[in-house]
């Protein structure tokens, strides 16, 4: 799971400033992973620590860390994009009717190095998603 730390050292690693901005937005990223929430919820979040950030700006620093692949941004048809810090081999279950996304380890993991060799094909990503009703929505019916 993400920790503030980490995401700071990545930013370092890879020759990113920590400025007051990102460090707003990645605190709010910490404190709201679990939610895997859109660019609006974490402005919300981000902008109690930093008045200044603008909406702009919280889409275009999430972006950014989505391409250093610090996060993954979860990209959806019906629904607004959301992001994701955990980036181990996990299952998304995504909720088709309150949205919410929860994550689900993965009993078994494929190693992608023998897909690869077998294939030929060259793995940039992954994502597994399983779409259903999450406890509180099933109750609700």
């Amino acid at each position: 799971m993400m920790t503030k730390e980490s995401m700071i050292r990545q930013l370092r690693e890879r020759g990113l400033k920590v400025t007051p901005q990102r460090l707003a937005i990645i605190e709010a990223l910490v404190e709201k992973g679990d939610l895997h929430p859109g660019a609006r919820l974490v402005h919300k979040e981000a902008k109690k620590k930093k008045k200044s950030l603008s909406l702009s700006t919280t889409y275009a620093t999430l972006n950014e860390f989505s391409r250093h692949g610090i996060i993954k941004t979860l990209q959806f048809d019906q629904m607004e994009n959301r992001y994701d810090g955990n980036l181990e081999e996990h299952i998304n279950l995504i909720c088709k009717r309150c949205e919410k996304i929860l994550d689900y380890k993965v009993p078994m993991t494929v190693d992608q190095r023998e897909v690869a060799k077998k294939t030929g094909f060259s793995i940039a990503d992954t994502r597994l998603e399983y779409y259903g009703y999450c406890q509180e929505c099933r109750k609700d019916k």
